[in-house]
């Protein structure tokens, strides 16, 4: 038998009468348990927003993207490139074109990106779910037809329904500007809207969606170039590894991540803000361990003056009263663990509570990862531990 686990547990299930270390030890570890329980609960439903954030985005986004190193086109003839392809496996590629272009509908000026896409981009990349006036359709006949991301809508005030052209600028990359007439040196379209879609990834904040057809003559490119490679798995692969090496250093191959990165560490440095606000709740509350253990040595002096004259050793003495004060936390932190637990179900089961305003949802959504689960555990044991050393350091061998 481990004598000092055996003095700990004696201290914390005694049925002695309750005094007041008794009560401040209760309190403590209802305490550190109602805090455990706060920090599942908040980060679960936290995890829940970003579950929401990342499918709102991820439903459209390519699952692989290849870029340029260097420059601003992709030749689709680059032995490199065939390479990449090769070690893909099954998917489907879209060469698209991109550039930053001046619009005009009616009287109403702005800044958007044009997203030159082939034929077939939008039932692959299930841009149809996200139409939200009109309909994802870049061709009436032989005319072509534009798809426009909703803010550049509301900024533009255009509708699908409207009858007005939207007009597209763009300076020529072959002649020099003139000085005299500038307005002769920009290539320009007029095409009609066909749909307005709602977009959630920032980068793709006013960003319009023409034929490809149409982006290449605007853009002046030849036939098999592009500004990049969005690639859509069908079966899964995800080892990127074979197909960043076929690339080389040419070109750069990102990933959904690397797509929305700053989404992505802002999601998750707002989370660790959360977690280090309510940990540091959970320190505070342990003070309350400190002071209690404290008051036990005191009014176990003479329990202590025995066990030494029993032969236990100081450190024997003081790993007891350590152990003690850790166990008021780790009871604490697991039931208050398991309450959280409870409650993140009950609210993914029944939806209890609502959400309000208008959302995608109308409950707070709820994910337990296990790795919050053990950290919180983690973090209030590291923490219960410090606050039992720190009176126990003060028994000696005198």
């Amino acid at each position: 038998m481990h004598l000092p686990s055996f003095i700990a547990r004696r201290y914390l299930f005694s049925k002695a009468h309750r005094n007041v270390i008794n009560i401040i030890s209760i309190v403590s570890a209802v305490a550190i348990g109602i805090g455990c329980m706060a920090l599942i609960v908040i980060l679960s439903v936290y995890n829940g927003f970003d579950k929401i954030v990342e499918s709102s985005y991820n439903s459209y986004i390519p699952d692989y993207v290849i870029v340029p190193a260097k420059g601003k086109t992709i030749s689709l003839s680059d032995e490199k490139i065939k390479s990449a392809f090769a070690e893909l496996g099954t998917g489907c590629v879209f060469p698209v074109l991109e550039e930053t272009v001046y619009v005009q509908y009616d009287v109403v000026q702005s800044i958007a990106k044009i997203k030159g896409v082939p034929p077939g981009y939008d039932t692959l990349s299930r841009l149809q779910d996200n139409i939200v006036d009109g309909d994802f359709e870049l061709s009436f006949g032989d005319l072509p037809r534009a798809v426009v991301e909703e803010n550049l809508a509301m900024t533009l005030m255009l509708r699908p329904q409207f009858f007005t052209p939207l007009e597209i600028y763009l300076p020529s990359r072959t002649d020099d500007i003139s000085l005299m007439m500038p307005q002769s040196s920009l290539l320009s379209e007029e095409i009609r809207p066909a749909g307005i879609i709602r977009l959630s990834s920032a980068e793709d904040k006013g960003t319009i969606y023409i034929p490809d057809s149409l982006a290449r003559g605007l853009m002046e490119y030849e036939e098999g170039e592009c500004s990049k490679i969005e690639i859509f798995l069908l079966d899964g692969y995800k080892e990127k590894n074979a197909m960043r090496k076929a690339l080389g250093g040419d070109y750069v191959l990102k990933d959904r991540y690397q797509q929305n990165e700053t989404i992505y560490k802002m999601m998750r440095a707002e989370k660790f803000a959360i977690y280090m606000i309510l940990l540091f709740v959970v320190i505070i509350i342990s003070v309350n361990i400190l002071a209690s253990l404290s008051m036990l040595i005191i009014e176990k002096k003479e329990d202590i003056q025995t066990y030494q004259a029993m032969g236990m050793t100081a450190s024997s003495v003081r790993k007891s009263f350590v152990l003690h004060g850790w166990l008021i936390c780790m009871v604490g932190a697991v039931i208050g663990i398991a309450v959280g637990l409870v409650l993140c179900w009950v609210q993914h089961r029944f939806h209890l509570i609502p959400l309000p305003g208008n959302f995608v949802i109308d409950h707070y959504p709820v994910v337990v990862k296990f790795s919050d689960v053990l950290l919180t555990l983690l973090s209030v044991a590291v923490i219960g531990f410090i606050m039992a050393y720190i009176p126990a350091r003060s028994i000696s061998s005198k």
